[in-house]
C-alpha cells in the first residue's frame, strides 16, 4: 500500500490494530476445496498456532506441522486436542522435513521467508505421486494490476474488520503473533521461478495482498 499518503497508511494501521482478523485465515476453507474429500497424510509448512493444521485433520489421517518459531509451535500444541490426528515440530522448512512424503503440502504466508526456488524444490520432492501442494503466499506489489488489486482490498479490509469483531476493539489471535516480514519478490517474479520447478502449476492473484498457487504431482 506504498501509494497511500502515511497519514492514510498510519490511520489504517491505527484501525486494524484495534480490530484485528486474520487476512490468512479467509483462504483456509478455499484451501480445503483444493484437495481430495480423504487423505493419508498432510504436512503445513509454518503452521503458525495450528489453525489450518486442524481444518487439515477433518481430510487426512495423519496431519504435520512445522514452524520455525518455537514459542508459536507449543502454542499450536495448546490449542489442538489431544485426540486429534495432528504433530507438531519446531523445524527449518529447507532441511527439516526428513525423507518422508506427503500427499498434501500447504504453505501460507510463509514462503516468502525462505528462498522461492529452494522451497519449491523442496515441497516438489516431499510430496506423494498424485498428491497436491496449495500455497497461498504475499509478493511485492509492482505492476498495476498489484495497487488496483491493494486499493479494492483497503474498504473490504475495514469490513471486514468490522464484522469479525462486530465493531468492537478486540485484542490480536493468537494466529497473528508469529513473526512477519514483507516479501521481495513480485507476482511476476514468483511465476516465473514456480513455472521452472512445477511444470503445470497454477497461479492467481488474489484480493487482500495474496496469491495463490496449485500443483498436483502427477
Amino acid at each position: 500500500m506504498s501509494f497511500l499518503p502515511r497519514s492514510a497508511l498510519r490511520a489504517l494501521e491505527r484501525f486494524h490494530a484495534a480490530r484485528p482478523w486474520d487476512h490468512n485465515a479467509r483462504f483456509h476453507r478455499w484451501i480445503l476445496r483444493q484437495l481430495p474429500e480423504r487423505v493419508g497424510t498432510a504436512l503445513d509448512v509454518g503452521c503458525g498456532s495450528g489453525d489450518l493444521a486442524r481444518l487439515l485433520a477433518g481430510r487426512a489421517d495423519r496431519v504435520h506441522g512445522i514452524d520455525a518459531d518455537l514459542e508459536i509451535t507449543v502454542r499450536a500444541r495448546e490449542l489442538t486436542p489431544a485426540a486429534a490426528p495432528v504433530t507438531y515440530a519446531e523445524a527449518d522448512a529447507l532441511t527439516g522435513l526428513g525423507d518422508q512424503s506427503y500427499d498434501v503440502i500447504t504453505c501460507v504466508a510463509a514462503v516468502h521467508h525462505l528462498p522461492l526456488t529452494r522451497a519449491l524444490q523442496t515441497f516438489r520432492d516431499r510430496l506423494a505421486p498424485g498428491g497436491t501442494l496449495v500455497i497461498v503466499g504475499v509478493a511485492r506489489e509492482l505492476t498495476p494490476v498489484d495497487h488496483l488489486l491493494g486499493i479494492a482490498s483497503i474498504p473490504l479490509n475495514i469490513v471486514m474488520a468490522l464484522l469479525k469483531n462486530r465493531g468492537r476493539t478486540a485484542p490480536r489471535p493468537a494466529s497473528m503473533t508469529a513473526r512477519t516480514r514483507p516479501a521481495d519478490l513480485t507476482f511476476t517474479e514468483i511465476v516465473r521461478e514456480a513455472r521452472a520447478v512445477l511444470p503445470g502449476v497454477r497461479l492467481r492473484r488474489r484480493l487482500f495482498w495474496r496469491y495463490t498457487l496449485v500443483w498436483r504431482h502427477r
